[in-house]
């Protein structure tokens, strides 16, 4: 909270958002909309783009941070694209599932094997790959989860590569981006 000639101002809270965004599946639409982020000074933190059941649309899931007056301009703005179908800002919803996917390739010496694979065991992490200098880890699971991870293999093992996919996320439920379009 601030104070300005005795009068307590909120701060508004800053909070991480995942937005559910339906578009129509055609190329330019991802130009458009991470244009329309750029133009606008908005930082997105994970992006993840893929086709639907239905070929004709795509499902976006857009995680960033920012405070409600921050969230509701850009869900305004992104309605304004005639490619957009619908937007939800599933955080706002409530529940919903969240995951995301990660490739992580360590350099170990001989005697942090076993201590890598055990921290992986612990993790639900899968070995995709070693050789006898490397080990190439697969992980998905909330984005607390896979931090912690790299934390401890970081401490055993000196991390060379790593690709996160991004989060994905559905709303929980009979809810979805799917039953809001056809609702509309």
């Amino acid at each position: 909270m601030s104070s300005t000639n005795g009068a307590i101002l909120e701060t508004p809270s800053i909070t991480k958002h995942v937005l559910g965004v339906l578009v129509e599946n055609h190329h330019g639409v991802l130009s458009r909309i991470a244009g329309l982020f750029a133009a606008r000074g908005f930082n997105i933190d994970s992006l993840t783009v893929s086709a639907t059941e239905d070929s004709s649309m795509s499902r976006m899931t857009v995680t960033l941070t920012g405070d409600t007056t921050v969230i509701d301009q850009i869900r305004k703005q992104l309605n304004k694209l005639a490619e957009v179908i619908t937007v939800e800002d599933l955080t706002e919803q409530g529940l919903h599932i969240e995951r995301e996917l990660v490739l992580v390739k360590v350099e170990y010496s001989p005697e942090k094997r076993t201590d890598l694979i055990e921290i992986a065991a612990i993790f639900k992490a899968k070995s995709v790959d070693m050789t006898p200098e490397t080990i190439a880890f697969e992980i998905s699971g909330s984005q607390e989860k896979i931090d912690n991870f790299l934390t401890m293999i970081a401490q055993e093992a000196c991390i060379t590569e790593l690709a996160r996919s991004g989060v994905v996320a559905l709303a929980r439920g009979s809810g979805g981006l799917r039953k809001s379009f056809y609702a509309d």
